[in-house]
């Protein structure tokens, strides 16, 4: 049986006589747009299904201009901006020569806050327009968070040049990843689960929830056990022994040993003591970021190294994709804050909730950005906030990671060898 495979769209936006249409050309090695010096040529977007190497399957998305000053370049505008929507990645083409920058700065906008993939491409019509780049950059901050290229268009030899560019900056929502690329069949995997006061009745989190399935679903056996984690961290210690005795004696009555562990970060300091050297550990947070990321879990490693070169006035910003009722020992607001009191002294942190990473110009003054697990937004959301990052420079890792390396890096070791990445 075949199984259908959705296109990625890609789109090319820019004003007039910018270099569209040769790039559709570019693209599909045809002559799919009509290319012509009078402006308006485009008069409707044109599409073409085409197939890139690495990426797969595309929808080829060739918009009119939108810089058109007429009551129809209204509607062309109007037309250019709901492809934006359909599409997943936005080309836009910017002629550097240009003295203003407006179109292509609402574009630009328009696209960061539908969270889609952005690539620039500086089009040269002459050589010299090259060493107005510079300056153009300066016109338009917002371009400091997209990745670019500069190519001639008309030129049939920046082909691989722009695939490269493409496959090397851009995610495709067809690239499988698994949740659990180490399940195996007939093998059991706990699911180490605290409840607490923020934990909603009569159903699991949502990164519970789909581990469960999907160990299922693969024909394994998902085993969950509640951890008490006030009695784990209790001062007292007969509750303290009460409850590592029980974890224990859970532990003890697989006549199989599970193969893995899955713990809530906030549990990172009991089960890096108690899980066991021949069962594998990690955490929900981690699994979620790199199935989200689609598979960018590396760059949230490479992330957490910063940690240990931050010093006294650096400023670190926290981000939390969603908007939810925080009560109790919140991750985001409370424990990481605490934690940074302690161990590092003089940082100043700050927060970020739901869309105000988005609307955030200043992103460059943070040495480093916590992330959260992003389990409440979609991939092509958080791969739209690690382009801007990557473009920018800035250092990324999340909640999961962090708390693992706080317990020391023998702690971080263990949580991200499931992925064989230590």
């Amino acid at each position: 049986m075949s199984v259908l495979v959705e296109r990625d769209h890609i789109g090319i936006f820019g004003r007039m006589n910018v270099g569209k249409s040769s790039v559709m050309n570019l693209l599909t090695q045809q002559e799919t747009s009509i290319i012509d010096p009078t402006p308006g040529t485009t008069s409707d977007t044109k599409y073409a299904l085409s197939e890139i190497h690495c990426v797969g399957p595309v929808k080829i998305y060739d918009t009119a201009g939108v810089d058109e000053p007429s009551l129809l370049g209204d509607k062309k505008r109007k037309k250019v901006f709901n492809d934006i929507k359909e599409c997943d990645l936005a080309l836009i083409m910017i002629n550097p020569a240009f003295i203003e920058f407006k179109s292509e700065e609402g574009l630009i906008k328009k696209a960061r806050e539908l969270d889609k993939q952005i690539l620039i491409i500086y089009n040269i019509f002459n050589d010299d327009d090259g060493k107005k780049i510079r300056e153009c950059e300066q016109k338009n901050p917002v371009l400091r968070f997209c990745k670019k290229i500069t190519l001639k268009a008309n030129d049939e030899r920046y082909r691989k040049e722009l695939i490269d560019f493409i496959i090397a900056n851009f995610k495709s929502k067809n690239q499988k990843h698994e949740l659990f690329p180490f399940l195996e069949k007939d093998e059991y995997y706990v699911l180490i689960i605290p409840m607490d006061a923020e934990t909603p009745p009569g159903r699991y989190l949502r990164p519970q929830a789909m581990s469960e399935e999907y160990i299922t679903r693969n024909w394994a056996y998902p085993v969950s056990f509640r951890l008490d984690l006030g009695k784990a961290r209790s001062e007292i210690n007969e509750e303290r022994e009460f409850e590592e005795k029980r974890f224990n004696s859970f532990l003890n009555d697989f006549k199989k040993r599970p193969k893995a562990m899955i713990t809530d970060s906030q549990a990172m300091d009991i089960m890096n003591r108690w899980c066991p050297e021949d069962i594998m550990l990690t955490t929900f947070s981690i699994t979620m970021i790199n199935y989200i990321s689609r598979g960018k879990l590396k760059e949230f490693i490479e992330g957490i190294n910063t940690l240990k070169n931050l010093k006294s006035g650096d400023r670190v910003l926290v981000v939390e994709a969603c908007n939810h009722s925080r009560i109790g020992e919140d991750i985001g607001t409370v424990q990481i804050p605490n934690y940074f009191k302690k161990h590092f002294k003089g940082i100043v942190l700050e927060h970020n909730f739901g869309r105000e990473f988005q609307e955030n110009e200043n992103l460059r003054r943070y040495k480093l950005i916590i992330h959260c697990g992003g389990c409440m937004i979609s991939s092509q959301k958080l791969l739209a906030r690690i382009h801007e990052l990557e473009a920018v420079g800035i250092p990324f890792t999340n909640y999961g990671l962090f708390l693992a390396y706080l317990q020391g890096r023998e702690a971080l070791n263990k949580v991200i060898k499931p992925w064989n990445l230590c």
